[in-house]
C-alpha cells in the first residue's frame, strides 16, 4: 500500500509545477504581446525608434515625423508664396 505523505507530495509537486507553468505562460504572453505593441507603435510613427521626438531623425524615420514634415513644408511653401506675391519680406 502507498504511504498518504508520498501521495500528497506528489500532489502537491503537481499543482506548484502547473501553477509555475501557468505563471511562465502568462509572462511570454505578456513580454510577446508588448514587444508586438512597441513594433507597432514605432512603425506607426506614435513611438520613435531611437529616442528622438523631434527634429530630422524623428522626421525621416516616424510615421508622424514625415506627416508633420509634410504639413511644415507645405504651409512654410504656402506662406512664402504668399509673401512674394505680395512684396513682404
Amino acid at each position: 500500500m502507498t504511504d498518504l505523505s508520498s501521495i500528497t507530495s506528489s500532489a502537491t509537486a503537481f499543482v506548484a509545477n502547473q501553477t509555475a507553468q501557468i505563471g511562465k505562460a502568462a509572462d511570454d504572453a505578456k513580454n510577446s504581446f508588448s514587444a508586438a505593441l512597441t513594433r507597432v507603435q514605432t512603425t506607426v510613427g506614435l513611438k520613435p525608434k531611437a529616442g528622438f521626438t523631434a527634429g530630422p531623425t524623428y522626421e525621416a524615420t516616424t510615421l508622424a515625423g514625415q506627416t508633420k514634415a509634410a504639413i511644415n513644408n507645405t504651409v512654410s511653401t504656402t506662406v512664402n508664396a504668399a509673401k512674394s506675391v505680395f512684396n513682404i519680406k
